[in-house]
Parts: structure tokens; sequence; C-alpha cells
């Protein structure tokens, strides 16, 4: 069968450099695609032909109208079995071989006999403009004669072998038209690892007899991966019945995927057109047993967001949803509201496994609080991420970054609840001998295996980490330093605030007489001598006007006469007359170091006592304004005394930052770093080293210039 198969795709893809002229390689699958389905169609339905040509006369010469369900219904297979299409045209290959001066007309009326679920199949193809522009070159003749000399019928080329052809077909064009294509064609070989890290752990289930296995690829494109995961179940189970169903936004996407469907006979499976994230053509199916896709790097979701943002929710997620420039996620939230509900032991309650295909961004981007954070908590924490794989960079064909495979599942097995493991696939390449675009590299048939092997061990090795859930969670605090004003009345700060206040003039001067121009290093008590001296200014002074004007000339007289000083006293904001806060309270659910002072406490969050029972406040720097990440199984108070404290004695938690959680304890947030999980330190060769190296070069360089002036 393979050799069969081989060879037909061969002569199918030889005949594809006719159109050389017209068309450009990136663009013989508009031709071809679509005439190696109507050669099948032709092939498959020629035994009842003449059955539902001399049907469809009686009933259109009763002026019947709506037949297509009678004609289906008799257009049948080998086996006596209903197709579920038909064409009514008295045209067939052969016929349209042998009128070449009419060849483009017949065609298009070969085509328009199909029954309307083909039609629009076609109609998608746009194939009606493909027929104009090889007629119009003299080309449609030659390829329509080549295609007819290809015997497809059933009895030489069973569904299985046509499905093959078709499938090879499929990924040698995508594969030359994603040289410049804008989108992402997955390569076979990620493919076929994400069907493994899918259906691998459930093989047992698989191969039992009378199994139905249900997929679906929301952003199925052409059809690849939905036609893998049935190649590996067929491989494992023949007996299998695999149900498939797919939905892409693109046209010709989808009439190639819909095509492959009708090719292979598989009537319970569909594929649909339209926009998953708006248009949810499989609303009502929440019971996939496998769903995997790999959506568009980055997609902007602008034009959807109008209309998601009037849904109570996206599909059953109620938090923060991503930035608009990039939806990746929105398409994993889709998958996992079609997740089957799941129940140990319950044969009704089977739960579901994802695999996904992303770049680097869904793992870091956001930080604490946003939407992307929020939705990897969400998974995390409900413990559905199972594992992620990052595979090397160049491996696809329009883009050179690295990629990374995600494991998503409500059915986890024992040994893998509460865990996420890590494989780091990015060295594992073999390189290609000739690139295709961006891609150079691919992972051969070993390191396929290596890696399944390694997720279904699930050990910790150099290339494989097992961690804990909470890991890859931590608290986001702002910490703060106080704002340290120099005060110093100088001529040029003078002229400052007077262009701005000139009724202070006599109340400047009268300032300044008081402290004089020498810098001032404590603004606290610079500021109450200002004050002072306006209060015991006399009635014919004018001093602070009332109210917001007031207000806005204390703040230009302090903008126009302080400068930030590193070595100046703190600058107080506020005074607190009573303790703010129970010890308990401060920092709940957290434990706390036991030999800490509460007074040492209370210093963590900037409320220092002054030794009269009160506390002080200082007023933070903005420009000294920094954040922290603190792991979830770490205590804030134990992490800032030893991260934080010792290098920046006089920084505190803003407690603002704190009350962000109803549970008093910082914002919340996730991200996995592969890089750091992975990360080996190398050391830097020893100098010696490097100086002799350096020194034969420029030896070298000495020799090749003697050369070249002697």
């Amino acid at each position: 069968m393979s050799a069969n198969f081989q060879q037909l795709a061969n002569f199918i893809w030889s005949v594809a450099d006719l159109l050389r002229g017209p068309y450009r390689p990136p663009q013989y699958e508009r031709v071809m695609l679509p005439l190696t389905v109507l050669r099948r169609f032709d092939a498959v339905l020629a035994p009842s032909k003449e059955t539902v040509l001399k049907r469809h006369a009686e009933l259109t010469s009763k002026g019947m109208a709506n037949i297509d369900a009678i004609l289906n219904n008799l257009a049948k297979d080998e086996n006596g079995t209903p197709l579920g299409f038909h064409n009514h045209s008295h045209l067939d290959f052969y016929k349209l071989k042998g009128d070449p001066d009419n060849i483009g007309r017949h065609l298009a009326d070969y085509i328009n006999g199909f029954s309307e679920n083909i039609r629009k199949i076609f109609e998608r193809f746009e194939f009606e403009k493909e027929i104009e522009k090889l007629e119009e070159s003299n080309r449609l003749y030659q390829v329509v004669s080549q295609f007819a000399e290809i015997d497809l019928h059933p009895r030489k080329v069973d569904n299985i072998t046509m499905g093959l052809v078709f499938e090879d077909l499929i990924r040698r064009f995508n594969e030359s038209a994603n040289e410049t294509a804008g989108d992402h064609f997955t390569p076979r070989e990620v493919i076929q690892l994400m069907v493994n890290l899918l259906l691998e752990p459930d093989t047992n289930v698989l191969t039992q007899a009378g199994v139905i296995v249900t997929i679906c690829d929301p952003a199925c494109g052409t059809g690849g991966m939905l036609a893998e995961a049935q190649n590996w179940i067929r491989a494992h189970n023949e007996q299998a019945t695999v149900k498939v169903y797919g939905q892409d936004y693109n046209p010709r996407s989808y009439a190639v995927a819909a095509s492959d469907l009708l090719i292979k006979g598989q009537k319970d499976s569909r594929v649909e057109l339209g926009n998953t994230l708006t248009d949810d053509r499989f609303g009502d199916m929440h019971w996939f047993d496998y769903l995997l896709a790999n959506p568009p790097f980055g997609v902007d979701w602008k034009a959807e967001k109008k209309e998601i943002d009037r849904w109570p929710n996206f599909r059953g997620y109620t938090g923060k949803l991503p930035r608009i420039n990039d939806g990746a996620l929105l398409f994993l939230l889709h998958m996992i509201s079609k997740f089957a509900d799941y129940q140990p032991g319950n044969k009704d309650l089977p739960g579901s496994r994802t695999a996904v295909v992303f770049n680097g961004s869904p793992l870091f981007a956001g930080s604490a609080g946003s939407g992307e954070s929020d939705i990897r908590r969400w998974i995390i924490e409900r413990d559905q991420l199972e594992a992620i794989v990052a595979l090397p960079e160049q491996m696809f064909y329009n883009t050179g970054i690295g990629t990374f495979i995600w494991v998503v599942t409500n059915r986890k097995a024992e040994h893998r609840r509460g865990k996420i493991q890590l494989i780091d696939a990015r060295e594992r390449y073999t390189p290609m001998k000739r690139s295709l675009g961006n891609k150079r590299r691919y992972l051969d048939q070993a390191a396929l295996d290596d890696i399944t092997r390694e997720h279904g061990a699930m050990e910790n090795s150099k290339t494989s980490r097992v961690f804990d859930n909470t890991d890859f969670g931590y608290r986001r605090i702002t910490v703060l330093r106080p704002l340290r004003l120099r005060f110093q009345i100088t001529d040029e700060a003078r002229e400052r605030f007077l262009n701005t206040c000139p009724e202070l003039f006599d109340a400047l001067q009268a300032v300044q007489d008081e402290l004089g121009t020498e810098p001032l290093l404590d603004w606290n008590q610079a500021w109450n001598s200002v004050q002072k001296v306006f209060r015991d200014l006399p009635d014919d002074i004018e001093g602070w006007a009332k109210g917001a004007k007031g207000a806005a000339q204390k703040k230009i007289f302090r903008d126009c006469f302080t400068v930030v000083d590193p070595e100046a006293a703190p600058v107080i904001d506020k005074h607190h007359k009573v303790e703010p806060l129970e010890r308990a309270a401060l920092f709940p659910d957290q434990t706390l170091p036991t030999d800490l002072a509460k007074d040492d406490l209370y210093t963590l969050l900037g409320l220092h006592a002054d030794g009269k029972g009160k506390h002080i406040e200082y007023e933070p720097d903005p420009a000294l304004k920094d954040a922290e990440n603190i792991p979830l199984k770490e205590g804030i108070a134990s992490y800032f005394l030893r991260e934080v404290r010792p290098y920046v004695p006089d920084a505190w938690i803003d407690r603002e930052t704190l009350d962000e959680q109803d549970d008093g304890i910082g914002k919340v947030g996730y991200e996995i770093n592969f890089n750091r999980v992975f990360f080996q330190y190398q050391p830097p060769r020893p100098l010696h080293e490097i100086d002799a190296e350096l020194a034969g070069v420029e030896q070298r360089i000495l020799e090749l210039l003697r050369e070249v002036t002697q």
C-alpha cells in the first residue's frame, strides 16, 4: 500500500510542473488539490453514476426541487454504502478530456453538477478563478488530461491509501508555500510528537476492541493534526472508530480539510468554517476525548474584542483576558471548555486531554494580575497543566523563534497530580540538508522516541524536571524606599519660584533671612522652619493662600527648593498616633520569623517607632519604587529580610500590594521560565588561555600581511 501511495503522490506532484509560468510553486496547490479531490470523487461515484443520472432525470422531469437528499442516498460505494454526495452531470474526466475546445465551460458545469455540500467546498477553493486562469494560459486541458490518466477508483486505491496520498500532497504544498506564507503550517514531526504526548499515556484504552474516539482541532488549517492523530490510532487499533472535528477561519484551508474527510469516507466527522473565538461551530459539544491545535502565534484579537467583551465570560472562564496583541491563550481556554467532565472510574465522565503549540509568550508574558498570568494561574491551580516541551528553534517554515508544546488535561494520572513536568528538547534537533524558509532543523525519529519516553517516565534528569504546581507561583509585592530631599535656596531656584508665585516675594525673603542659602539635609526640619516663618509673617506681608491655591503654592515651593540627595534624611509623610495593625494581621497565613520583634515587623511595612508610642511613615521615592516576585512556598517577611533588607536597609513593603488579594498577602502570579530551570553555568575560560589564543590570532594576521606586502 505504501509504495502505491508514494507512487501516486509523486505522479500528481509531477503534474504540477505543467503550471510553471502562470503559477509560482507556492501557488500550485490552488489547482492540484482541488483537481485531486475532483478526480477522486469522479472515481468513487463511477459505480452508481448511471443510477443517479436516471433518477435525476425522473425527478427533474416532475419538477421536483430539493432532491439532493434522494440522490445522495443513491450514490453508493462498492459496498453499497451511501456516500452522502453525488454528481448529476453527464460529464466525467474522460468526457472532459474528449472536448479540448470547451474544456473550461465543461469543467465548470461538471463541478456545478455536484450536490450542494460538495459545491460549497469548491466555492471555498475559489476554483472557478483558477479554471479561467488555466484556460487563458492554455494549461487547463493539459492538466485535466493528466488527471484523467490517474486511476483513483476505490478498487485500486482504497480510502486509507487515498487519504495518505492527499495528506502527502497537502504536506508538500504547504512546505513549499510556507517558505513565504504567513500562516503556520505545522511540520510533520512536531505533529507526531504532539500526538505521541497526547495519546501514548492512553495506549491501553485506545487499543481496546470497539473503542470510539473523538478528536477536535479548533484551528485545524488543512487538517494535518487530525489526520496524524487518526493515523496513530489506526496503527495501534484498526478496529477503533475515530471521529474528528475541525474548524478554521481560512476558506481554502477549510476546503482542503473538508475534502480530506470526504476522500477518506468519514461521514461522522465534520469540518466547519468560521472564527473559533467568536463563532464556535461546535458550541453544544463539550465532550471531546482529545484536542490539539497550533493557533496563530501572537494573533491580534482586536477585531473580536468588542463582541467578546459583551459576554459574561469567555468559554466559562471569568478572569482577565490576555492583551489585545496576543490571543493565543484564548484558544487554550476554548479547548479547555470542550473538556468532558471527569470522575475516576466513571466511563460516562472520561475527562479529556489536549496538546497545543505556542511560542514563548504564553509561558511568561504579563506580570501578576495580568490576563496572561491569571489564565496560567487558573489552569495550574485547577491542576490541569501536565507537561511542557521546549522545541528547538528554526523548526517552523516561516519563523525561527522557539516553540513549546503544552499538554493540558483534567484527568491527570495519580502520580502526576499536583505536579508539572518540563522537558528541554531544544538541543535534540538534526540540521536539514536544505532549509525550507526558516525551517533549518527537524526532530528525527530517535529524538521523537526519546522525548516521548521521557514524558512517560516523568523523572528528573538533565533535560527533564518535575515540579510542584506551586513552584511556578509567586506573590508580587511593591518595594518602596524613602524620598530623601536636600533643601537649599539658590538664585536659580528663587527665580523659578517667583516666576510662578511673585506674590510671595516678601515671604520668600523672610524664609531666606531665617534659613540662609546653605544646603540643609533634613527637609522635615527645614519645612517646619518655613511653616513657622510663614505663621510669624507681619500682617502686611502675604503668606500662603488658602485652599487649593495654597496647596499648589506649597508644592511649587518644595519642587523649586529641593533636590533628591541620598545623604539627606528621609521625608516624613505621616505620623500615626496609634498602632495601625495588630501583629497577627500584618502577614496573614504567612510563617513569620519567631525572633522578629513587633517593632521590627512594623518596619517591614514602613512604620517606624518614634519612641513616644507613635509610628512615623516616610514618603516613598517614586524613582526608587521596585517590585519583588516572592515564591509561593516562601513567607513574605522571611524573603524580604533575606533578599532585600541586607542590600537596601531603608526599604519597606507597600501595604497596598498586600491588600490586592482577598487573602491579604499580595498579588499572585504564575510564570514558567525554561531558561532559569535548565540554565547550566559555564565558567569563563582562564585569562591565560584567552591571551594565548589572541596572541595566536595576531601572529596569523601578521603572517598574512607579510605575504601581501612582500
